[in-house]
């Protein structure tokens, strides 16, 4: 128990202070810090210690921050793209001079392994900016040539489109990959022109409202950027059915994102989702295993399980099943569970005690209706927010633990013969956010990846991500895309303009 906690003193002053002394947090509003009425804890998962004290924002404090941000709106439009792109790679040097700092705040409140964020996570947080600084000054309308044939006598039609930025953007994130997926919707966003409100999650917030410094300090205008923290129930809620929000991007729970689609039908605001998966990992006879094994534990152990496209199904031929199930077992009994700024940890916690009954739930509740657990499944620690890495076999397709998401380092392994069957049963699932094939046939590859039903597929690799990408889902995962060039679509509407010349 006490290697769990064992814990390396950070590096960094705020860090450092976190752990005495909970830091006192404010929310950005109209380029103002400020307090609210309420407040809630930020606790370290691990250790069930509280690092610092959030705003718990009302509504009238929503409010406020959606009047600012409509009111910096004009004028972020305006901003010339170049200067809009240099604030974005400036935010983006900023991360990268910050970078310890962010991963060690990151860890105390999420709970991640310290190499987690500070060579993948911090670093992604980073590149956002700059892809989409470089995005800023390439965003075109096009010209186009009519077919209307009743134009006065001796006159000609001209056609062009615009594409403007559609407002103020509410940017509600979970608490898994709190920087990263947070840049994922602000990059994007302030390249198109718009502003934003950000709400991180209620458990994970201290590095959105420190990224809100820095984005300050990097010169973005007081309004363009406005942070709320507290309960998605309160602040979340008022934030998607606020009628002067244009638009909400969502990431998280598709639970959650029914409600926001919900809340938007007031104004019809616009509405892109990145919601729950259960991505299926396909391997087939002729895998490399010695690649495919540590591949499908790190699709589904990396962060804890706690990713949307985490590789939570395994479909394996008969023909390896033994091999790969050996493998994989072996691979989770020999992860490290400790506090996330212990170097040799390898597996965090669970994000909260509520997360890890939650998923230790779905484990007890497989194994009482027949499946077997050939490792894992236990809840560790003093706060019992550790989830041991989880193999499920012998999993009838129709329970819990196939079909809904755990979001917790939980694998069921399922047997297959037959590649057809093993399409249908990938497919047959409410999700599609993502998917991993495992063949050394060029031929097989390119045929699964259009038959599986996701937004992303991935061929002998899971969980690559980079900028330039596209991420969402179809089905129940979502509509709409972070990341790529597809992302900026969220944030810009067309304008058509036609005229008699």
């Amino acid at each position: 128990m006490s290697d769990l906690l064992e814990i390396v003193a950070p590096k960094s002053a705020r860090a450092l202070a976190m752990m005495d002394v909970p830091v006192q947090c404010a929310m950005l509003i109209g380029g103002v810090w400020r307090e609210a009425a309420s407040s809630l804890p930020s606790i370290d998962p691990a250790t069930g210690k509280t690092i610092a004290i959030i705003p718990d924002a009302s509504a009238q404090d929503v409010d406020s921050a959606v009047s600012a941000a409509r009111a910096a709106f004009p004028g972020w439009a305006a901003t010339p793209p170049a200067e809009r792109a240099r604030i974005l790679w400036r935010i983006a040097d900023l991360i990268d001079a910050n970078i310890d700092e962010l991963a060690e705040l990151e860890t105390l409140d999420q709970g991640k392994p310290l190499h987690v964020g500070r060579w993948a996570e911090i670093p992604g947080a980073a590149g956002q900016f700059r892809f989409f600084a470089g995005q800023a000054t390439a965003i075109e309308g096009r010209t186009i040539t009519p077919s209307i044939t009743y134009q006065p006598q001796g006159k000609q039609m001209a056609a062009w489109t615009l594409r403007e930025p559609v407002g103020v953007v509410a940017a509600i994130v979970p608490w898994n990959s709190p920087l990263v997926l947070t840049a994922m919707k602000l990059a994007p966003a302030l390249a198109a022109g718009c502003t934003v409100v950000l709400k991180p999650a209620e458990d994970t917030s201290v590095t959105a409202l420190r990224l809100g410094e820095l984005m300050m300090e990097a010169g973005v205008p007081a309004g363009v950027i406005n942070i709320v923290t507290g309960r998605g129930a309160i602040s979340g809620a008022a934030l998607a059915a606020h009628p002067g929000v244009d638009k909400v991007a969502f990431t998280g729970s598709t639970t959650t994102g029914r409600a926001i689609v919900d809340a938007s039908k007031g104004n019809l605001k616009r509405v892109t989702l990145e919601l729950g998966g259960k991505s299926p990992v396909i391997i087939l006879p002729d895998a490399d295993l010695d690649l495919a094994i540590p591949g499908a534990a790190n699709a589904i152990f990396f962060n804890g399980g706690q990713v949307c496209v985490a590789g939570s199904r395994a479909y394996v031929h008969s023909s390896v099943y033994d091999r790969v199930i050996e493998g994989l077992t072996a691979q989770a009994a020999a992860l490290q569970l400790g506090h996330g700024l212990n170097p040799g940890t390898h597996m965090g916690p669970m994000v909260s005690a509520r997360q890890a009954e939650r998923v230790a739930g779905f484990v007890n509740d497989a194994q009482s209706a027949g499946a077997s657990i050939m490792t894992g499944g236990k809840r560790l620690g003093a706060a019992g927010t550790f989830i041991s890495p989880t193999v499920v076999a012998n999993v009838d397709p129709d329970m819990t633990i196939v079909r809904e998401e755990v979001f917790g380092p939980v694998l069921v392994v399922q047997r297959y013969d037959d590649l057809g069957d093993v399409v249908a049963a990938a497919n047959d699932s409410v999700f599609g956010l993502a998917a991993s094939i495992w063949t050394e046939s060029l031929s097989a590859a390119h045929r699964l990846s259009r038959e599986i039903q996701a937004g992303t597929v991935w061929i002998n690799c899971h969980s690559m991500f980079d900028p330039s990408l596209p991420i969402g889902g179809v089905k129940q995962s979502g509509y709409g895309r972070d990341s790529g060039i597809a992302a900026l679509d969220n944030y810009l509407d067309w304008k058509t303009v036609c005229a008699v010349i």
